[in-house]
């Protein structure tokens, strides 16, 4: 990664890099795997000032409530989430169901989660 970017944005990039395909998570969580809990903000802008070049899976980052966090292109974010076996619903994804920690949820919990 390029010497010129700040320390938690490289942290924040690997986090982002490293959802599987399929899967989403949270500007929260996206901090909090960064080792910056509470930083979500954080997270929102360093992916907004992602240097060109970069090549992050920017459409697997929703909000904390499911809803599809790029506004401009939603569409985009939606088709591209759908290729990956992700059901998005009225500009939603079910967190329980493509979050990072959904098959970790059902072994503790059992299938109804």
């Amino acid at each position: 990664m390029k010497d010129w970017i700040k320390p938690e944005y490289r942290r924040i990039y690997a986090a982002v890099a490293a959802i599987p395909p399929g899967r989403v998570a949270s500007y929260g969580e996206i901090a909090a795997r960064a080792g910056l809990p509470g930083r979500a903000r954080l997270a929102g802008r360093a992916l907004s000032e992602t240097p060109k070049g970069f090549d992050l899976p920017w459409h697997r980052i929703v909000r904390a409530d499911g809803r599809l966090a790029c506004m401009r292109g939603q569409r985009e974010q939606a088709r591209r989430l759908r290729a990956e076996g992700v059901d998005v619903r009225n500009g939603r994804v079910r967190i329980i169901a493509h979050g990072l920690h959904h098959d970790l949820d059902r072994e503790i919990w059992g299938s109804g989660c």
